[in-house]
Order: structure tokens, then sequence, then C-alpha cells
């Protein structure tokens, strides 16, 4: 079955005064990097490769810091990469589908397959970071509370687990209702920690407004330079702070651009900055006395306050990720990557809000072995810059393809550019591999699971429809045979659901011969997907009639939406093909798999393949088809 989504018109980024959208961008887009100063600067020196607390340490640290958010964030993303929109929609697969718009045959500075691979295999990374990102944010929040006492240590892996079974629990509503109240609390909390990190640089006697001079780059380089090994480590740890910097580019949609930008230059990068080098300030201050530098930089009044505020940004944070998962999912099942899923769409107003339970529960099975599997939020962090640095090198290399493909841009202009990118991404991608023992195994793991997943089921479809296309009758003969059998018909509509948009499908010709009899009218129905995110109405369907009742209808759909058939129904009204639902069965083909064809697929590949074919929901619900109105035909296949 071919791949689809829901009707609605192509809408265009949500309108409203610019200060109000850029307040919502702070609730949906920062979560994520909003919450890394939770843990990024102790990783650095109070992680496994222990850095020493001196003034040159620390201002080479902070100094790398600011240019690692201003490089890749503000220069990299906000500048350039988001200009790469797919009718709007931002992401790996938005990127991706723009290298492929101009089909097979066209040429380009990466072979077709390359950048598909690539692509495929980032999306997978963002599986691994949805999973990490609600474990690391919440267990970090909740060990703020081993700050003010050791009585709580033993309960902050059960808190934790309870938060995110909370967390979870309530993905079915959507996020509607709380998502009014995301921008305000996440405003909070940049106000909160952009305060307490000021008090600390300018509130205190002596010399600590010294930390600014690490804005001079030089101070980055002299500690590359003098710290060696350790230098380099420290990278694996300094990449935290740009998590979620993916989150800009795949959120796009909701906001566009210009808000996204404003909060990030007039409340994100001030707040982040400011608190990053209050806890340098601190460290600089207690040197080696400190633990949590971001928790202590907390009066004794303000800290547990300070827990629950984080605890809220947490879960704001992976609630970005866990909607980004299925949105991922949705647009993987669109493209042919993904066997179908149920979607439920949580708002009849806010497109963009789904609900998958598969994928709901794969996550919190996930997050809580991680949880459980890691014990310390330390111990995560290894895993959560491999998933990061995977997935933001992947989009620099799409990027360099869509500038020379789609921009036009010269060798010399696309390739400097995005050496300047690589410079950091391989710089933070080479500091993690070294801590593939460590934790970044996990993210690969999952990636390479995945990706297998996907190219086998893509692959696994392809060989199906070879075999199906292969036995399918023309339409002109099998017209030619109703019409001298004078078969009987019935009364009522009969719609075949196929991807084939020629030819009869096989489920027909099976109900053909078993049955002996057809129905008045006979609509083959396909879902075509494209390759941009969402199809307005006047686009989305052509009625075709063949003759002697038979019409072919093909539905065209993005691969943000998802295929609702009563709602194309309707659409066929407007052109002349009424279609009542209570008069109409829909038949649907249901294949049987064999591992012992001829395909050259693997055998491993094949049972694979069967596996995701038997446990993928039904056609009946992914097209949103009423049982009661269903026949379904089977057959087997050998591949």
């Amino acid at each position: 079955m071919s791949d689809g989504g829901s009707p609605e018109e192509l809408p265009q980024h949500v309108e409203g005064p610019l200060p109000l959208l850029a307040l919502g961008a702070l609730g949906v887009v920062y979560g994520d990097i909003g919450t890394s100063p939770l843990y990024a600067l102790r990783e650095c020196f109070l992680g496994e490769h222990v850095l020493p607390i001196n003034a040159a340490n620390v201002l080479g640290v902070l100094s790398l810091i600011f240019w690692s958010l201003v490089m890749v964030i503000s220069v990299k993303y906000l500048t350039f990469v988001m200009r790469a929109d797919n009718h709007g929609e931002g992401g790996i697969l938005a990127l991706l589908s723009l290298t492929r718009a101009g089909g097979a045959d066209r040429t380009g500075p990466l072979p077709r397959y390359v950048l598909l691979l690539l692509g495929l295999f980032a999306a997978s990374l963002l599986y691994g970071e949805g999973v990490i990102t609600p474990a690391i944010s919440v267990l970090s929040a909740v060990e703020g509370l081993g700050v003010a006492t050791q009585t709580f240590d033993p309960f902050i892996i059960p808190i934790t687990i309870v938060i995110l079974i909370g967390l979870f629990t309530v993905q079915y509503r959507g996020t509607a209702g709380i998502g009014a109240v995301f921008g305000p609390m996440m405003l909070v909390w940049f106000g909160t920690i952009g305060v307490l990190g000021a008090v600390k640089i300018f509130a205190q006697q002596g010399d600590h407004v010294s930390v600014l001079a690490a804005l001079d780059p030089r101070w980055a380089v002299s500690f590359l330079a003098s710290a060696g090994d350790v230098g380099f480590f420290v990278l694996g740890s300094v990449v935290l702070v740009i998590t979620g910097g993916e989150a800009l580019y795949a959120d796009m949609g909701h906001f566009g651009p210009k808000p996204i930008r404003l909060a990030w230059y007039t409340v994100v990068l001030p707040g982040l900055l400011l608190n990053y080098f209050g806890q340098g300030v601190l460290l600089l201050e207690r040197g080696s006395a400190v633990t949590n530098p971001f928790f202590e930089l907390a009066p004794e009044w303000g800290l547990y306050p300070l827990v629950a505020l984080a605890t809220v940004a947490t879960i704001i944070a992976s609630q970005a990720l866990i909607s980004g998962s299925f949105s991922l999912t949705q647009a993987a099942v669109q493209l042919g990557y993904s066997p179908r899923f149920t979607i439920i769409h949580t708002s009849k107003t806010a497109h963009g809000q789904i609900y998958i339970p598969t994928v709901n529960r794969t996550l919190m099975i996930f997050c809580i072995l991680l949880v459980l599997g890691f014990q310390e939020s330390s111990e995560l962090a290894d895993a959560y810059g491999m998933a990061v640095m995977g997935t933001m090198t992947t989009t620099t290399l799409l990027f360099y393809a869509v500038a020379r493909e789609r921009w036009g841009w010269t060798r010399m202009r696309a390739g400097g550019t995005i050496a300047v990118f690589l410079l950091f991404d391989l710089s933070f991608l080479g500091a993690n591999l070294v801590k593939f023992f460590e934790g970044g195994w996990f993210p690969l793991a999952v990636g390479a699971v995945l990706f297998a997943a996907m190219t086998t089921w893509k692959r696994g479809r392809a060989e199906v429809g070879s075999i199906l296309s292969a036995a399918r009758l023309p339409l002109d003969i099998f017209l030619q045979d109703v019409e001298a059998t004078q078969c009987h018909r019935v009364s009522g509509t009969a719609v075949v659901m196929t991807s084939a948009l020629d030819g009869v499908p096989s489920v027909l010709m099976h109900h053909f011969k078993h049955n002996k009899v057809l129905h008045e009218r006979v609509v083959f129905m396909s879902f075509i997907s494209a390759v941009r995110p969402e199809v307005p109405d006047h686009e989305r369907l052509s009625v075709e009639e063949c003759g002697q009742g038979f019409y072919r209808v093909l539905v065209r759909f993005g691969f943000m939406e998802s295929p609702r058939v009563e709602p194309v129904l309707s659409l066929c009204a407007k052109q002349g093909l009424a279609i009542e639902m209570q008069q109409t069965t829909f038949f649907l083909g249901r294949e049987t798999l064999l591992a012992t064809g001829p395909s050259r697929m693997a055998t491993w590949r094949k049972r694979l393949f069967g596996v995701l074919a038997r446990n993928a929901p039904s056609a009946t619900a992914y097209f949103g088809i009423p049982p009661n109105r269903v026949v379904e035909l089977g057959a087997q296949l050998e591949i």
C-alpha cells in the first residue's frame, strides 16, 4: 500500500505577533539546548577525564563553549541550514527529500544512494537521541536533590523513573493543553539561569568579570594546544552545550525562521552564556570542592525551587524529543521506510500534534532501561554526544548537496562553507568516538538496528511490488473480459486499495476469479507520497473514468501527513464521483511472505521483512476505514 496523509490545506507557519511566536518557540524548540547547563560544564571538569580547575582551563573551556554556540547554532543552523526548507518544513528527512526532488537521474556532488544512506542513518540516530534526552534530562534535574542532602540519594533513580512513566503516560492527551505554558515556563527558566549566572559574575567581590575574557577565541586555541589528549577528550563534553541544535531545524515548520532566531538572540543565548560563565566563576572560586556547579549557583533557600523548575524544564525538553520521534516516524512511514503505525491526531486544529502508541511505549521502556543501566547522568552523557554529532555531521553533508544541486552554489563556495562546519562537527564526533565503550555504542546500536529495518522494509516492499506487478493484468484486457463474460454486477461501490498506478490489482483478480461477481462501480484508489511535507486540497486528487463503471483515483499526500479515506471520499464527490460510505465495500490485500523465493535479498533480511510485515498495523486502521466495510483477501508470496 502506498503512502499518504491527511487532506488539510497546505498550512503556512503559525501567524501572530512576532514576540508571541518567539515565546512559543522557547517552549517547543529550545527545551533541549536550554537544559544543557545542568550537566555540560560539569562533565568538562568533573567527568571521566578530570580536568584540573585553573584559570587557563576554565577560560579555555568557556571559550570553546561560546564559540561552539556561535558557530554551530548561530551560524550553521540559524543562518545557513534553516534556509534549506521543504515548503516551510525542516528536519533531516525534509533535507533528504530536497536532495531527491530532482529525480534519480539528476547529477550531483554525491551519489544518490550515498545521500539516502546518510539521511536514513541520521534519522535512525535521532531515535537514539529521543531515548537518551528524557533519561539524561530528567535524571540530571532530580540529581539536584543530592546537592542539598545525601538523604535523597537512594530515591533519585525511583523518582526519575516515576517522572518518566508519568511523562509517557500522558502523551495520548497531546501537547495542546500543556503547550500553552511551555513558552512562559521556559522564559522563566532562561531568566532564572541567566540571573543566577549574572549574579555570580557581576555581584561578587573580586576579579570575576575576567571570565568574560573567554570570548576571545585565542583562549580556546591555547587550551586545545596545551591540554593535549585531555583537551581532545573534553571536546566530547563540550558538545553537550549544542544538543538540541537539530531541533531548531526540525521544528522550523511550527513557527518559521524569524521567531526562532528572535528567541535565540534575545533570550536563549544570553541566558545560556551567563549561566555557563557563572558556573566558570564558581569553579574558579571553589575549585575541586564543586560537585554540581549548576545547582551550587543557587542560594541555599533557592535550591529546592530550582530543582523543581529544572524538572519542569527537562520534561519540556523531553516532550520536544518525544513529539519529534512521532513526527519522524510519520515521515518515515510516508516515505516508505517504515511499516504503517497507528497514528492518532490529538488536535483538530494543530496539524503536527500526533501520538503513536507503539513508538511511545518503546521510548518509555528504553528510557527506563537506560536510567537503570547507567544510573548517573554523567554516564549517559557519553552516549548523548555520539547521537547528537552523528546527526549534525550528516546534516552538514546533506546541506552541501542541497547547496550544489538546488541553489547552484559553486564547489568552492559550498565546500568552503561546509569545511568550517565540518571543523566543528568532525572534531566533536572524533572526541565522542573514543567514548564508544563508555556508552557511545548505544545510539550507534539503535541507529544500526533501525537503519537495517528501514532499508529492509523499503527493499522488501519493492520486491513485493515487483512480484505483484509481474502478475498484474492490463486494465483494458480485463475490461474486455468483463464485457465478454457479462458477469453479474451487484449494487454499490467497491473501492480497491492499491499501490499500483496501472493494471488490475491482484486483490480484485482473486475476488473476480473466486466469486464471479463485481460491483456496479469499481474504484482503484492509490495513495502517492510526495517529496514535500504537505499537499493542498486542489492538488490532492485526480479521478479518471476507465469505462464500464471502473474509475482510478490517485490521492497525493505529503510526508508529514496521515492518510484518511473518509475525507478523500468527500473530495471525490466534488469531482463528480459520489461515494457513499454505507454503500461501499473496501477490498484490501494481505500477503503472507515466504523467504524461499528468487529475490537476491539476504535470507536474514527476508525474514526480518516478514516479521515487520506480520507486526505492522492493518491498512484498515492506518487509512481510517470502518472495519465493517472491509473485505481482506490473502495470498502467499515467495520473495
